[in-house]
């Protein structure tokens, strides 16, 4: 008998109501275990708990009204919530020492595995206070991260990080040259948490670069492939010990009123 496989899928739905027929679609198709989900955009009695569950998944969520908001979705069996937002800590902007009115962090235990769904701030435009916000909210998640990794147990953290971490993973350096996406700070506070001893699933798997979550809606760029990574999988140790692949489901963003993103996704060994 083979071994199991989990199949963990990060997907930034970008509207959980105007895209449930395709996320639906999704989970039908190809049965994650996990997904956890960003940009669901509605409050949490608006997060429709029932279409999920008539197709086998359990729904652990925190909204917000018609921005951000997360989710993790588990097939068959319920996750454990272990975290909701990131804790406070000490630093030199209010978003390290006041509760996070955002919802874009969202945390759980399924299938002997610490999930971390997380939506991190856009940061445009820059410079200005939402690029502030932005650093000061990677300096929280990396502490939090760093408590994570000290329980040494299988942990992932995965979602929309909106950091291009190299230029071999944008279609056009130029074009994004002024984003906040790419800004060094950015990709500093990026590289930073790989230096803790987290592993970036894709681009150890993909170290050539060119390959893309993300295609934005403008200028044709899905039918011209002018794409980027932004969506990441970050593996504990003991987490990346287990892997045993990943990928972007690439067709899934050329559907019909389809996400900007496509979902991307881990397999580890159970």
């Amino acid at each position: 008998m083979s071994e199991r496989t989990l199949k963990i899928v990060s997907f930034n739905i970008n509207g959980i109501k105007a895209r449930l027929p395709r996320l639906l679609e999704y989970l039908t198709e190809q049965q994650p275990d996990i997904a956890v989900l960003q940009e669901i955009k509605t409050m949490d009695e608006g997060f429709p708990a029932a279409e999920f569950e008539a197709i086998g998944y359990h729904a652990l969520w925190h909204g917000q009204k018609s921005f951000n908001g997360v989710a993790i979705l588990t097939r068959g069996e319920p996750a454990v919530e272990t975290q909701r937002g990131l804790p406070m800590l000490d630093g030199p902007l209010p978003i390290d020492n006041e509760p996070d009115e955002q919802s874009r962090y969202l945390e759980a235990d399924a299938f002997g595995v610490r999930i971390g769904c997380l939506y991190l701030p856009n940061g445009n435009p820059q410079p200005g206070p939402k690029f502030d916000y932005k650093l000061g909210w990677m300096r929280r998640l990396r502490a939090h991260g760093q408590m994570l990794l000290a329980r040494e147990e299988p942990t992932i953290l995965l979602g929309d990080y909106n950091v291009i971490p190299h230029d071999r993973d944008t279609y056009s350096v130029g074009a994004m040259a002024d984003d906040a996406l790419t800004q060094p700070e950015s990709r500093a506070a990026y590289r930073r948490m790989l230096a803790d001893g987290w592993t970036d699933a894709l681009g150890v798997t993909y170290p050539a670069g060119g390959v893309w979550t993300y295609w934005d809606y403008q200028a044709g760029a899905w039918p011209r492939d002018h794409g980027f990574r932004i969506d990441h999988i970050l593996c504990s140790p003991q987490a990346a010990d287990r892997l045993d692949g990943c990928g972007v489901d690439k067709e899934y963003r050329g559907r019909e009123k389809a996400s900007d993103h496509a979902p991307t996704f881990a397999l580890l060994r159970a």
